[in-house]
């Protein structure tokens, strides 16, 4: 059973995503918060796998919410999808920054919020679908100078080779026919990435391809 804490100031979105959630069979609402500084309280409490967060929330927004979800050694486990009312929102790219798994925009069907829930906890999640690459080449444009590659020191070259598609928001099943190798292989090779280099997820892997100069601005092409 996958366990979901709602986190956004408006009681009929919450409502909504509930009655949407608690209809699955494998998904259950844990909790509810109306702020960011309950959703970080309630996530310490409740442990849940997942966390719907608003970025816009009273008393803390969504974005220090995060930070203290990602921060937080005792929570490695909790996934922080964040909820926004724009596909492009100003705040979106500090939000993957911060630890966020992905976002989704507020409107979204419910089936692509559902395949989300499901998938960030395989930790295969990044964006929602058609905002993918240009987010990612927004994170490109934004991002500082790359870093020594002494942090992928302990990778195989197959394993950068992997790193760098999944940087430039290419999907297990596009990677595998990039490299001409299956998608299990595929998804093996971005696993392994992600324990040796300790990400969280597709998405701090992103991250981390740009930080550390693997991918660079102009490869999405």
């Amino acid at each position: 059973m996958i366990r979901v804490l709602l986190a956004d100031d408006q009681s009929l979105v919450r409502a909504g995503f509930r009655a949407l959630l608690d209809a699955q069979p494998d998904i259950e609402v844990a909790g509810e918060a109306s702020d960011g500084e309950e959703a970080l309280r309630m996530v310490r409490e409740l442990r849940p796998d997942v966390v719907l967060m608003d970025i816009r929330m009273p008393v803390l927004d969504g974005l220090a919410a995060t930070r203290g979800i990602t921060g937080d050694g005792d929570l490695p486990d909790v996934k922080v999808v964040m909820l926004t009312t724009f596909e492009l929102d100003e705040y979106v790219f500090e939000a993957i920054r911060s630890g966020a798994s992905g976002f989704l925009v507020k409107d979204t069907e419910p089936e692509e919020l559902l395949r989300a829930v499901r998938a960030v906890v395989e930790g295969d999640a990044l964006l929602s679908p058609g905002v993918t690459r240009r987010l990612i080449a927004e994170f490109a444009a934004r991002s500082k100078e790359p870093a020594a590659e002494g942090a992928l020191a302990g990778l195989t070259e197959r394993e950068r080779e992997v790193m760098a598609l999944v940087g430039i928001g290419l999907s297990n099943e596009e990677i595998a026919r990039r490299l001409v190798v299956s998608p299990l292989t595929a998804k093996t090779h971005v696993s392994r990435t992600m324990v040796k280099l300790g990400a969280r997820d597709r998405a701090q892997l992103v991250v981390l391809a740009y930080e550390s100069g693997l991918v660079r601005p102009g490869w999405l092409g």
